[in-house]
């Protein structure tokens, strides 16, 4: 069988592909046979690195599953030493020869092959060594070896050191791994493979070197926990916490104490502070139940132990009690310009007058006026408060005085101090010092300046603020003279910073002392300096406070105020004071007067009250001129108001004219209204209407209001069916743009034709029906054209024969064309409304007869028919 590939073989003794044929034939046979084909070819191809692989790869093999110490172990070991003296530049060979090495527990010589494979490859394939070689090193319990070469191995990828101390501390040796991983976050450039940022790498250090103090000595632990401090500035309790931890594993703990009590005074975050709190407290808490439990088992306690457990439970209950304070200096710490903290600490020692005072003295030294959050002045008024509280009075007033010098942000809180101060003083009975202290918070600087101007200090912008003036206002009117008071308004007036109350305040203060005509100037001045609706009040209290005096004694210099103030009064205040006008012309003028002002005011007040206006010109004029005068206001009030209040006008306008018996005009004014009433909106109106045709007309009065309902009624229906189609046309031509801007609205008016058509079917086919049981009305026209033939006339047998006339029979001919444009535009609201009308009609008029006198000489001739209509 081997005969053919042997004859190959001696052909081709350089051919791998022959070789290998041969390999594959003899796969099957013995573990010699195969071994000693592989030899031959390697013999002749040492070059060969397919032969060597395949080789070296059946000969392993061929000793799996024997144990270490079989003698082929060294045979296939000799074999890799014969192919690396070829193949010592293939990284494949020496792999395998390190990972079957590794596996015989050869330690010594497994490094030495790893040490010769490295030294034999080139640097770029070294990666493919490494990997095996820390595998092998980390196997065995041999550290000393170990970190010799992961020493070597850091020098060509100093990227992985994470897992150099990963072993590091795996082995035990954390003094090393410290330093590593000291040296790591010291590389700004160190880029963790596992995604650690730095921060997190530090707190490894942290926790690392402050819970193994005694195993780490290489490092200064303090200095490099305070460096970190330094540097992550946002996240302190932690790192606070392990350097405290690290001093309290050391035993060293006053020093941990100290630490703890630094952390507390210097972090500037709650969350830090929370931090290192919790710690501090659970520290003194385990401190104290330690020793105690000490103290409980030692049958040898003295008086020392004693005094030791009352000295750490007094340090633990110091800690308890200063939270809330020491909480409040870290917000202050955050923002040391912050006025409301600063007030809460002043709380927290409360009953400690020394603190208060240490306190106020920091915090008004500490704050600059244009970084505080908050109002600056409050801290110096307290300040002040609190030395008054105590009785140091001249302490107190020395503290205003320091405050009035502060360079504050807004005049505001200056006029504050100086007004608080104005108010110790009075509390203190001092009255002239509050006034001398006003008169020195209004003095006029050297240098004038703009109320303003940020560019000026506000000691020289004080003069001019309106808070300070009021109160200077009010200690003269309480305890000055006449003189000085009114001086002092004046002064208010001069430097036009009055408000609308100051001048109302002063025109009180002049009339109090009966000054009345200095008051009046008073206003006047008021009026003079501000505009509408500003001036409202002072036109308010002058005018009331005038005619309160002088009634009509002084008619015209009154009506030259009112008409002065209604010269320029906007809409909305109009109504007071034409009302007031005319109520002193009714009391003390004349009532054309009187009249012509509630004229005026009809045209003058807001759109909104011009109807409650013109009910009170109707009614005053009914009381001075009686009812017939009023027509003239009621044409007007309709023709100026807006829809929704010309209805209820006209409606009284024609119930006035019922009451004065001029019922044609009513029904005149009724259908004046009715074309802006739509029926289905001002059902109330149509049904006023129907009322007073019920009481006061006739049938063809009731008909002649039915036809106006359906008449206005079709209107508005054609006006809502034109917008349904304009809306669909615009919906639908938005949509499909490019299928013609045509087919929505013919489709709209499509729909809205067959329900007119199906409305009026149903019409007809109810018609038959409603006049068998009603009595209908009858066109007044013939059928058969304008020639008025007897033949082409429609009989009807119930019709009341009540005469004809032109008038008539062009009512009749108005009415059938409405009808006609009515059926047209929406036949089945017309149906609806024809068949309500009738309705009524027919429930009305057979409760109610109708009167002989409304046919006069036309009496119908069958009365059993009359009563029934």
């Amino acid at each position: 069988e081997d005969v053919p590939y042997e004859e190959e073989i001696l052909r081709n003794a350089y051919s791998v592909k022959h070789w290998l044929r041969y390999i594959d034939h003899k796969a099957k046979a013995a573990n010699h046979g195969v071994n000693l084909v592989y030899e031959r070819a390697v013999k002749e191809l040492p070059g060969s690195y397919k032969i060597w692989y395949n080789y070296l790869r059946t000969r392993r093999k061929q000793v799996r599953g024997k144990i270490p110490t079989d003698p082929m172990y060294e045979q296939v070991n000799h074999t890799f030493e014969r192919a690396l003296v070829f193949m010592h530049k293939m990284p494949r060979i020496w792999m395998d020869y390190g990972t079957f090495m590794s596996s015989q527990c050869h330690i010594t010589r497994t490094r030495h092959v790893f040490d010769r494979a490295l030294r034999a490859l080139p640097i770029t394939q070294h990666g493919r060594i490494w990997p095996l070689y820390l595998k092998f090193v980390q196997q065995y319990e041999m550290p000393e070896t170990a970190l010799r070469v992961f020493r070597r191995y850091l020098k060509l990828f100093p990227e992985d050191a994470e897992e150099y101390v990963a072993y590091l501390q795996e082995a035990g040796r954390l003094d090393e791994a410290a330093q590593q991983l000291a040296h790591i976050v010291d590389n700004e450039h160190f880029v963790s493979k596992h995604g650690k940022s730095n921060h997190q790498l530090w707190n490894e250090l942290c926790d690392l070197i402050s819970k193994h103090p005694h195993k780490v000595h290489s490092l200064n632990v303090d200095s490099i926990i305070r460096g970190g401090l330094r540097r992550y500035t946002d996240q302190l309790g932690h790192l606070w916490n392990s350097l405290a931890d690290y001093y309290v594993r050391s035993g060293l703990f006053d020093r941990a104490r100290d630490i703890y009590e630094e952390a507390i005074q210097t972090v500037t975050t709650v969350r830090d502070f929370t931090q290192v709190f919790d710690e501090y407290a659970q520290f003194e808490e385990l401190s104290l139940n330690k020793r105690m439990e000490q103290v409980a088992n030692d049958e040898e306690a003295n008086e020392e132990d004693d005094i030791d457990v009352e000295l750490r439970l007094s340090r633990f209950e110091y800690l308890m009690e200063r939270r809330l304070l020491l909480l409040n200096s870290v917000l202050l710490r955050q923002n040391p310009h912050n006025v409301h903290e600063w007030h809460k600490r002043v709380k927290l020692n409360e009953d400690k007058p020394e603190e208060i005072i240490n306190t106020y003295t920091e915090a008004v030294q500490t704050v600059q006026p244009k970084l505080a959050v908050g109002q600056l002045h409050t801290l110096w008024v307290e300040f002040a408060k609190f030395y008054e509280t105590n009785g140091q009075l001249d302490d107190a007033r020395v503290v205003f005085e320091r405050a009035t010098q502060v360079e504050f942000v807004k005049v505001e809180h200056l006029a504050a101090v100086w007004c608080e101060w104005a108010e110790f003083e009075l509390r203190q009975q001092q009255f002239e010092e509050a006034l001398k202290l006003m008169h020195r918070a209004t003095a006029v600087p050297k240098r004038k300046a703009a109320y303003h101007d940020d560019t000026e200090t506000v000691q020289t912008r004080l003069y001019k603020s309106l808070k300070v003036w009021s109160m200077y206002a009010d200690l003269e009117e309480s305890f000055g003279t006449f003189k000085t008071c009114k001086a002092v308004y004046e002064r208010i007036i001069d430097l036009k910073i009055c408000t609308p109350q100051i001048i109302i305040n002063y025109g009180l203060f002049l009339e109090e002392h009966n000054y009345y005509e200095e008051a009046y100037r008073a206003y006047e001045k008021g009026i003079a300096l501000f505009k509408w609706p500003n001036v409202y009040d002072i036109w308010n209290s002058y005018l009331s406070k005038f005619l309160e005096r002088y009634g009509g004694t002084k008619l015209e210099r009154a009506r030259d105020l009112f008409e002065q103030c209604l010269d320029q009064c906007p809409p909305e205040h109009a109504k007071y004071f034409y009302l007031l006008y005319a109520k002193l012309e009714e009391e003390h003028g004349l009532a054309r007067h009187a009249m012509a002002v509630y004229d005026r005011a009809t045209t003058a007040v807001k759109a909104e009250e011009m109807f409650d206006m013109y009910n009170i010109f109707i009614k005053k004029a009914a009381e001075i001129y009686g009812l017939p005068r009023t027509r003239e206001i009621y044409e007007k009030a309709i023709e100026a108001l807006p829809e929704q209040h010309m209805r209820h006008m006209c409606v009284k306008f024609s119930e006035l004219e019922t009451k004065l018996g001029e019922v044609d005009r009513a029904r005149a004014i009724y259908a004046h209204c009715s074309q802006v009433c739509d029926p289905r909106i001002t059902a109330d109106f149509w049904q006023t209407w129907k009322e007073f045709e019920v009481r006061h007309g006739n049938e063809d009065t009731m008909r002649e209001m039915l036809r106006i309902k359906r008449s206005v009624q079709a209107t508005y229906n054609t006006q809502v069916n034109m917008m349904a189609a304009q809306f669909l046309n615009k919906g639908n031509g938005a949509a499909d743009a490019g299928a013609g801007a045509g087919g929505a609205a013919s489709d709209a008016m499509r729909l809205l034709e067959e329900k007119a058509r199906q409305a009026a079917a149903e019409a007809k086919q109810t018609q038959p029906e409603r006049a068998a049981a009603n009595i209908m009305f009858v066109r007044g026209e013939t059928q058969g054209g304008k020639a008025k033939d007897k033949h082409n006339t429609v009989i009807n047998p119930d019709e009341i024969d009540i005469g004809d006339s032109d008038e008539e029979e062009e009512e009749d001919e108005d009415e059938e064309n409405a009808n006609d444009q009515a059926a047209n535009g929406a036949a089945a609201e017309v149906t609806k409304a024809d068949d309500e009308g009738l309705a009524m009609k027919k429930l009305r008029f057979e409760q109610k007869t109708i009167p002989a006198k409304v046919f006069g000489s036309l009496k119908p001739t069958k009365p059993a028919d009359s009563d029934e209509e």
